[in-house]
C-alpha cells in the first residue's frame, strides 16, 4: 500500500498539471519544485513516464533510485508507487472531447454510406477512443492495423457484410474524419 495519502497524490497532480500549463519558465519551475519538495516530505521522488498512449506521473519512493535510476533490487513492494494518468486514456477531459468528435464521424458515416459502414465506424470510435484516446483523423498505420486484425475480429462480433466491406469502411471513416489512410 503506498505510503502517499490521496491529497497529497492529488495536490501532486495538481502542480504537475500546473507546471505543464504555465508560461513563463520560472512559474513552472517553482511549481515542480513544489512538487519535489511535498514528496520529499515523504521520502517520494517522480518522474513523467511517455507512452504511445500519453503521459503519466510516476510518484515512488525515493530508495528505490540511485544516481537517478530505479534499481529493481530496491522495489520491494510496487504498491507503494503511485501513477496518475495525465494525458491519454482515462483522462476525462481529453477523453470527452476526443469521444464527442469521433462520434460525429460516426454520425457522419452513418448518414453517408449506411448502417453496415457506420457499425464498422463506431466500433473504431470505440477502439480510437478507449484505447488511444485519439480522434479518428489521427490514427496511424499501426493503430489501424491493430484495430482491422486483433480489435475488430475479437471485439466487434461483425456481420459477413461489415466484414467483407472492412477496408472499405475503415477508408470511408477515417476520410470522414478529416485523415487519410497512412501507406500500409
Amino acid at each position: 500500500m503506498t505510503d502517499l495519502p490521496s491529497e497529497t497524490v492529488d495536490e501532486v497532480e495538481r502542480l504537475t498539471r500546473l507546471a505543464r500549463e504555465a508560461v513563463d519558465e520560472d512559474e513552472a519551475a517553482a511549481y515542480r519544485a513544489e512538487r519535489a519538495a511535498l514528496l520529499d516530505e515523504r521520502g517520494y521522488t517522480s518522474r513523467i513516464r511517455e507512452e504511445d498512449t500519453g503521459e503519466i506521473l510516476v510518484c515512488h519512493p525515493a530508495e528505490w533510485v540511485e544516481d537517478g535510476v530505479i534499481r529493481p533490487d530496491r522495489v520491494e513492494d510496487t504498491d507503494r508507487g503511485v501513477e496518475v494518468r495525465l494525458s491519454g486514456p482515462e483522462a476525462p477531459d481529453e477523453w470527452e472531447t476526443v469521444e464527442e468528435q469521433n462520434r460525429r464521424v460516426v454520425d457522419a458515416v452513418r448518414a453517408d454510406y449506411g448502417d453496415v459502414h457506420g457499425a464498422t465506424a463506431d466500433a473504431l470510435a470505440d477502439f480510437m477512443g478507449n484505447h488511444y484516446a485519439k480522434p479518428i483523423a489521427d490514427a496511424t498505420t499501426d493503430e489501424l492495423r491493430e484495430f482491422r486484425e486483433e480489435y475488430f475480429q475479437r471485439n466487434v462480433w461483425p456481420t459477413d457484410e461489415q466484414r467483407a466491406l472492412l477496408e472499405e469502411s475503415v477508408r470511408v471513416t477515417v476520410e470522414k474524419a478529416g485523415g487519410r489512410l497512412p501507406e500500409q
